[in-house]
């Protein structure tokens, strides 16, 4: 399922215009972008946990030239799965 298809889902469950439901997806991604951005853990009882991570500092290889290259550590975005997620999975 991609965006599009989750807007239309959306709009024909909760009975709104996919206009609104299209606005509604994009606030509830811009509040979690804001949140992790900040630091802050999402938590959202019955579906999972969105909190930012930390990847460490290490060397790699271009693919290309098979030279070798520092990446620098970064903040990544991560999701734990809820119990109510896997149980609906399962």
């Amino acid at each position: 399922m991609n965006k599009t298809e989750l807007i239309e889902h959306v709009a024909k469950t909760a009975d709104i215009s996919k206009a609104s439901a299209s606005r509604a997806l994009e606030a509830a991604i811009g509040g979690i972008a804001e949140s992790l951005k900040s630091g802050e853990p999402i938590t959202l009882v019955g579906f999972g946990s969105f909190y930012v991570g930390k990847r460490a500092a290490r060397s790699g290889r271009n693919p290309r030239t098979g030279a070798t290259i520092n990446i620098e550590a970064a903040k990544v975005p991560k999701f734990r799965a809820g119990k109510g997620l896997k149980d609906a999975i399962n």
